[in-house]
């Protein structure tokens, strides 16, 4: 299928952007008048997320217990992938299995020459053939939107602010930096909160894009929508101890833990029943085309 641009959500994403930028700008101005010189904290966080870019895929397969496997190991899966990434027209990512019983898959990497997919055991055997390409394909369009990379810069700035309202507090018993110390905390959590809420609108709106990218590499738009209404269903069978361990990675995953804290305090994917209905547009539109 060839690659079409939905000029709709790109739209959505860039304002989503834009709102982003806009909001650092005036943090960072805000940070500059009261500390006069801000750019040794920005350039060491800065250093600290440009560390957290080129290891994001090995911190995210620790955290999930994930391990890289042969084709040896999983013929199959190795062949999917192999498959579905010619289709793609991409490089052939690094294939990684965790073993639990939470149906999922997530991709990472910093770009489509050094990026991994992951499946979880929960998923093999939850799936038929043709939703598991689905999934597979779902995780290669964020491969191909370069996703990682565009979240890790929306929420370079973010994380400053986080750091500051943290922290800050320390700095604030000097009394001459004890005001400007307690402003910039002030407006560092009003901008922690905005990023938080804009940063996650993003990350729906490329999810919508990556369920797309996938209904255009495999054809079959239905196969993914089958398969996110199979993994949902599944995910309430999880025991809750599973679910809890797994909850930091909501962002990675293919549909996200809703149990748990983290699942409760912020959504990093649209619904299940949204993303369904758009495939399912998606699946007439193609028909008819």
């Amino acid at each position: 299928m060839e690659w079409k641009t939905d000029w709709g959500l790109r739209g959505r994403m860039a304002f989503t952007m834009f709102l982003l930028f806009a909001l650092y700008v005036v943090f960072v101005g805000v940070l500059t008048v009261y500390f006069g010189n801000f750019l040794f904290p920005l350039i060491m966080l800065g250093g600290f997320s440009i560390a957290q870019y080129f290891f994001s895929d090995k911190l995210a397969l620790r955290s999930m217990g994930a391990r890289e496997v042969s084709a040896e190991e999983y013929p199959d899966l190795h062949r999917r992938i192999e498959r579905l990434s010619q289709q793609a027209d991409l490089p052939k990512p690094t294939v990684a299995v965790a073993d639990t019983q939470v149906p999922n898959a997530f991709a990472t990497g910093r770009n489509k020459k050094n990026a991994t997919v992951a499946v979880t055991t929960g998923l093999l055997r939850s799936l038929d053939d043709d939703e598991l390409d689905g999934v597979l394909a779902h995780e290669l369009a964020h491969v191909k939107n370069r996703d990682v990379m565009v979240m890790t810069i929306a929420s370079f700035l973010s994380t400053i602010a986080f750091f500051i309202v943290r922290w800050g507090w320390l700095f604030s018993g000097d009394n001459r930096q004890g005001a400007p110390v307690i402003v910039a905390i002030l407006v560092s959590i009003l901008v922690w909160i905005v990023s938080f809420l804009l940063i996650r609108a993003l990350s729906r709106y490329r999810e919508y894009s990556a369920d797309r990218g996938a209904a255009l590499i495999t054809g079959k738009p239905g196969a993914l929508a089958s398969a996110l209404m199979t993994i949902d269903g599944r995910m309430d069978r999880v025991p809750k101890e599973d679910l809890r361990e797994e909850a930091e990675m909501n962002a990675f995953f293919i549909i996200p833990i809703k149990s748990g804290f983290v699942g409760k305090i912020a959504s990093t994917h649209p619904s299940t029943e949204n993303r369904i209905e758009r495939l399912r547009d998606l699946e007439k539109e193609m028909e008819t085309a």
